[in-house]
């Protein structure tokens, strides 16, 4: 299955790059506007002409894309046409941030829902059972826009006890530890608890069937300890379910993080993302686009590979 997967993987990001370079080629923005701005409005059409030659725009669809996969293929994205950049450096500059943003969000969802889903389990129609519930529909309701603008109305401007957005304060020129993870706080909280109630919700289902089963009540019965019977029991079974919901949470992570960075002015791949799509600037766009698709795909083969490694009758092969 892994190896299937990982095949797989590479048809779809040439069909997706494709898709790309089709829709933008389709899209009513220009780039030659984009890229020459107000100048463009007194350039003589001999000049626009020349500049749409130089950005390779004038070449028919699939010459564009062709010429784009097969330079990608060889190390080379191309360059930004609205960051006056290479790809690569756009992508380098701002992917870490993306990632930390990313990774810190979904270890806080991970961990918040396991741990508030193993307690509502443990007694189910309980006080902490309902109110979790509740607290867990709401929030699938709530946009992560909404709760980061909320989160910085109350803890920012309120209480003035984290900063409000940005990666440093605004008088530091320099980038510290200390700056980042004061201001990481909110951004990677608001993500983290947008994902937190299907990881919630799951685990609870999860950990309160396997609480039912007869290998779990022999435990009870031979007298261990309820943490015991929790953790090394109920736990490990309840998490299968799970571990298939990891794959399936990546592209809402992603389009959760590109709204959250919005938010908080993170400096993350977001804003990139919507100059390169308002911009039409394919190389970017491709590019962005075939990071997010690769992303998805490996969120999936690490569910695959979570689940085989929890559960050895799961073989990898086949």
């Amino acid at each position: 299955m892994t190896g299937r997967r990982a095949l797989f993987a590479v048809p779809v990001l040439g069909v997706v790059t494709f898709g790309v370079f089709a829709v933008a080629a389709a899209s009513p923005f220009d780039p030659v506007k984009a890229y020459t701005g107000t100048a463009g409005l007194t350039a003589s059409q001999e000049n626009l002409d020349q500049i749409r030659a130089n950005l390779g725009v004038d070449q028919p669809l699939v010459t564009r894309w062709w010429d784009w996969l097969t330079g990608a293929l060889r190390g080379d994205l191309g360059d930004s046409a609205v960051m006056r950049m290479p790809v690569a450096d756009v992508i380098g500059e701002r992917l870490g941030w993306s990632v930390l943003l990313a990774v810190t969000a979904f270890a806080v969802a991970v961990l918040l829902g396991t741990a508030l889903g193993v307690l509502a389990a443990r007694r189910r129609g309980g006080l902490l059972d309902r109110c979790a519930c509740s607290a867990a529909y709401t929030l699938e309701a709530a946009p992560a826009f909404w709760l980061g603008l909320l989160a910085i109305w109350f803890f920012a401007l309120q209480l003035g006890v984290l900063p409000a957005g940005g990666l440093t304060d605004t008088a530091s020129d320099t980038v510290t530890f200390d700056q980042v993870a004061r201001h990481l706080v909110l951004p990677a909280a608001v993500l983290g608890v947008s994902q937190t109630p299907w990881f919630f919700l799951y685990t609870r289902q999860g950990v309160g069937d396997a609480l039912d089963e007869d290998a779990v009540r022999g435990a009870r019965a031979r007298g261990l300890a309820e943490r015991t019977v929790l953790t090394g029991h109920a736990l490990r079974a309840g998490m299968l379910p799970m571990l298939t919901l990891i794959g399936s949470r990546v592209p809402e992570l992603i389009t959760g993080a590109l709204l959250v960075e919005t938010v908080f002015s993170w400096p993350g791949i977001a804003a990139a993302t919507v100059q390169a799509a308002t911009a039409v600037d394919f190389p970017l766009l491709a590019a962005l686009t075939v990071l997010a698709t690769a992303a998805v795909l490996l969120g999936n083969l690490l569910s695959d590979l979570l689940y085989g490694l929890a559960d050895p009758r799961v073989g990898f092969d086949g």
